[in-house]
């Protein structure tokens, strides 16, 4: 199968424009699904059934695969064999009676803005490492761009004069503002810690590691906790609360939601509209919380 699989990444890519985070997450679960099958002699697409596919779902399930993770693979199968049904390579789809397990969906955790100035003024050492931090720290929640793009992020995708970065994902593009306090921290970074964490080295990477090597989404979502304990923050805190964070102040500052969509790079507007839940929810939340007579 893993002809057949390198065909369909090759297709993601090419002709769905796919991002990388997609494709890699594709090829990951189809590769799995490949090892489990030849353990069941199966090597051929043409050749897999829908009661191998549903055991394979029952296998991950067996081993505590959370609801979410197993609706991912469900829907990288599904997507690799309606590939192969319109190539022609399988006559008959065995995945479409594949049915997702049911995702609890949990609201984003969005920081108020006290916490969020609580957290981006942890890092307040003029060492090399924290200055890094606090530039990333601050774009990240100035931007509202994901980790991966922060951390994919190189020196030409940064204009400091008008103050934009220029996010890829994929085949995708799209140019961001940001604003003086990120400004501010990008300038010190760049003029007083980058070359110091290069060690003399040259690299295209707007982020480094303290080894001068590219900044890592897990090195980076370890950065998050550390400086989270520090400020105190209750809620479990990930470089994606920032992301949320940033599109609910926004929007409950008047942000027009098109344009915050636009910046977050949702190709859907209702993926947008959860944040305008999310308000009013806390909108509730302060009203019970001023009028029951037991709070």
């Amino acid at each position: 199968m893993l002809e057949e699989i390198q065909a369909f990444m090759e297709y993601l890519e090419m002709v769905k424009r796919a991002s990388k985070n997609t494709v890699l997450s594709y090829r990951r679960d189809l590769l799995q699904l490949t090892e489990y099958l030849k353990e069941q002699g199966i090597y051929d697409p043409a050749k897999v059934t829908q009661t191998s596919l549903n055991s394979y779902i029952l296998y991950l399930e067996g081993k505590g695969k959370a609801a979410s993770t197993v609706s991912r693979v469900i829907a990288s199968i599904k997507a690799f064999f309606h590939y192969e049904v319109c190539e022609g390579k399988v006559k008959r789809d065995p995945s479409e009676c594949l049915k997702p397990p049911k995702v609890e969906k949990k609201a984003p955790v969005v920081l108020t803005v006290e916490e969020v100035d609580r957290f981006l003024n942890q890092p307040d050492k003029e060492t090399p490492k924290e200055l890094r931090d606090k530039a990333m720290l601050e774009l990240l929640y100035a931007t509202g761009i994901r980790v991966s793009e922060l951390v994919g992020l190189q020196m030409q995708d940064v204009n400091e004069q008008i103050g934009f970065i220029t996010c890829r994902d994929g085949q995708k593009e799209r140019t961001v503002p940001f604003g003086k306090t990120a400004g501010r921290a990008l300038h010190r970074y760049l003029a007083d810690a980058r070359q110091e964490l290069l060690k003399g080295k040259d690299s295209p990477w707007l982020f480094t590691n303290c080894s001068g090597k590219p900044m890592s989404r897990q090195g980076f979502w370890k950065i998050v906790k550390i400086y989270g304990k520090k400020a105190g923050i209750v809620s479990e805190i990930t470089p994606h609360s920032l992301r949320h964070s940033f599109a609910v102040h926004l929007i409950n500052g008047g942000a027009d939601l098109h344009v915050v969509s636009s910046m977050l790079g949702h190709a859907d507007l209702a993926t947008t509209q959860v944040y305008i839940e999310c308000m009013k929810n806390e909108a509730l939340r302060v009203a019970y919380s001023g009028a029951h007579p037991r709070e």
